[in-house]
Parts: C-alpha cells; structure tokens; sequence
C-alpha cells in the first residue's frame, strides 16, 4: 500500500522554494534520491513511514522545480539539507541516500556539526574518487522529447534490471506513456551542475574519517554504473561501516530486490540501536 504524499513547499533561502515530501512520525527519516527522482526512492519513503517520520526533498531541477543559478554544487544541497534539518529541530535522524543522493549524504554526515544525524546510508553511491575503481556514467538514450517531465537516473543501463533507472511523476500509472530509459535533460543538466565534470570529490574518501555514526553502504552485486569493489572502498573509508551485497539486484537494489534490500537495512537499524 502506497504512503499517501504528503507535498510542502519551503523556502531555506530566499529565492529557492524546496518541495519536501512529509510523511508518517516516529524518528527521522531523511531520503535522498539520485538521478532517477523522488519516484525511484518512493519505497524507501513508504517502508520507513510506517514507523517513522520521513522527510523526501526533490532537489532543486528535478521534476520541473527551479534550480537558481547560483545554487550549483553538492555543498549547496548538502548544507540546504542541514538547515533542513537545523529548522525542524531534528536530532537522531537517519539520512540514506541513493546514487547521488548517496554522495550529499556523505558529505552531510562530514559536515554535521550540530550532532543532528544518528546514521548513514549509502545505496549504490559515488562522490569519493577513487583511484582505479571508475564509475560509469550512462547518457541519455532516446525517450520522451525534452521537457515531457520525467525523471531517471544513473543506473538506468542495460542489465541494471527493471527499473533500475527509470523514473516517471509520481503518480504516473500504467496507462501512462513508457517510462524514460536514462536520465532525462533535465536532470543530466541539473546533475552536470552539482556534481560538476568529474563527478566526483577528491577530499571526500580523506575527509570521511570523520564520520562518527553507524553508517553501512549497501550495493547490488549487478550494478555496473557504480562497481561492488567501489562501494567497498567507500564502506572501508567510514569508521566501522558495514558494507552489504544484495544479490541479483542492480544500481537501484531497493527496487531490484526490495525484501533482500530491506532486510539488510533493518538488520542494520536493529543492531545500531542496540549498542
């Protein structure tokens, strides 16, 4: 059963209205998406919201939302999310992230001086570089024109399994049109913008060490965007990070293998709790 959506729009700085999914009370649940758009972590959102309060932003050029041209980097969305969490007094949150979302993730548990984040998440994540593990960015292939409003993502490649980028509006049914394969314009234009040419952050791999909460990185052993042996290199540099390998799934493994994905995470959650 879907989690019914619960859409505000708020204004961290003047300029930028932000549109954050709302739903469900208990601990906080920040959930951040990668390329594919909110719908490709709408499971993430609705498996948490049954126990927990869940904050679901889209970031700024996803899904037809304005990008100002001056927010334009990772730090913008990363130090936006922490304000978010700064305003609404949350302590103890839970941020997992997807993809790219996984990268801003990182980086706010790097930087999250007010104490405000009790665990990490990453799924399928890149932002560190590091050497000889390459990741691989998919273009566009052909799809709706321009403009149409449908989101995807990275891992949208061949052998990523279903879905495993395909993103569309929410609430898109099935006698909606196909799905995009790929990243649509828009969000490569709005990728290309944060994550800049490289797509990737040189000091992150060092500057992880700084991470102090349970954190685990979670992979699909099929995901060929963003290779098993990165993520392990990514879980290695997190102090105490575990590192999980779901079977069968892709760059998406939430989608590809949710029950496997899930499970791994609560376990997680469970023995975190209980130290």
């Amino acid at each position: 059963m879907t989690t019914p959506t619960e859409l505000t729009t708020v204004e961290p700085y003047p300029g930028l209205p932000l549109t954050v999914r709302d739903v469900g009370a208990g601990r906080p649940v920040l959930v951040l998406h990668g390329g594919a758009g909110p719908a490709s972590v709408s499971g993430v959102v609705d498996h948490f919201a049954a126990t927990s309060r869940v904050l679901a932003p889209t970031h700024p050029g996803w899904e037809d939302t304005p990008r100002p041209k001056w927010f334009a980097g990772v730090d913008d969305l990363v130090e936006t999310y922490l304000d978010l969490l700064d305003d609404r007094d949350l302590r103890d949150v839970l941020v997992l992230g997807s993809s790219f979302g996984g990268w801003i993730a990182a980086e706010m548990a790097v930087r999250d001086r007010g104490r405000r984040i009790g665990g990490l998440v990453v799924m399928g994540a890149f932002g560190p570089r590091l050497e000889g593990h390459e990741v691989r960015f998919p273009t566009a292939p052909p799809g709706p024109p321009p403009g149409d409003g449908s989101g995807s993502g990275e891992g949208s490649e061949a052998g990523q399994g279903p879905g495993s980028g395909e993103g569309s509006r929410p609430g898109q049914g099935p006698g909606a049109s196909a799905p995009r394969r790929g990243p649509s314009p828009a969000a490569l234009q709005a990728l290309a913008a944060y994550a800049g040419p490289t797509k990737s952050d040189p000091k992150l791999l060092h500057r992880l060490a700084r991470v102090t909460v349970p954190a685990l990185a979670v992979w699909g052993e099929n995901d060929t965007v963003v290779p098993p042996d990165y993520g392990r290199a990514y879980a290695a540099a997190i102090p105490g990070a575990r590192f999980e390998l779901i079977a069968g799934a892709g760059h998406l493994p939430t989608r590809e293998a949710p029950e496997a994905t899930f499970a791994a995470i609560d376990a997680f959650l469970g023995a975190a709790a209980g130290r």
